[in-house]
């Protein structure tokens, strides 16, 4: 586990797109999938990431998952490469995510889960405060705004 750097920018948009197209494809429909799964500002995407506490999973060098955190305690984004899922890479994702929370002294952490992202969620004692419609490019896309608290 490491920050997030400048150079990790196309790492994470394979990660990202990859984790959609093949892991989410089996909650959400191919067009549903093809509104979602697209960067289409690669500056920009590389200006979120370095703007906010983010962190890159390796294994042997290799970038196989990615997580951050905005001001305001959203876990904004996280995703396994599909080829490195079940292997905990997401639940050391979430731990340093918290770990950093605690550390600014959030009380809270939210995130918007997709349906496939739901239930590790839930196992990490997230829960659901209402389920959304979201557009994207035009599509409406089910997710579930979910939040943790801290004592």
């Amino acid at each position: 586990m490491r920050p997030y750097a400048p150079g990790d920018v196309d790492a994470t948009i394979e990660i990202f797109l990859r984790a959609i197209r093949e892991v989410s494809s089996k909650d959400y429909s191919p067009v549903e999938i093809q509104a979602w799964a697209k960067v289409e500002d690669r500056g920009l995407w590389a200006e979120r990431r370095i703007s906010r506490p983010a962190w890159i999973a390796e294994i042997d060098g290799q970038p196989v998952g990615f997580s951050d955190l905005t001001v305001g305690g959203c876990l904004d984004m996280m995703f396994v490469h599909p080829e490195f899922q079940r292997l905990g890479i997401a639940s050391r994702l979430l731990s340093r995510v918290e770990d950093e929370a605690l550390k600014l002294g959030f009380s809270r952490i939210y995130t918007e889960a997709s349906r496939t992202a739901r239930p590790f969620f839930e196992r990490k004692g997230f829960r659901v405060i209402t389920k959304q419609i979201v557009e994207k490019r035009g599509k409406n896309l089910e997710n579930f705004l979910m939040e943790k608290l801290y004592a």
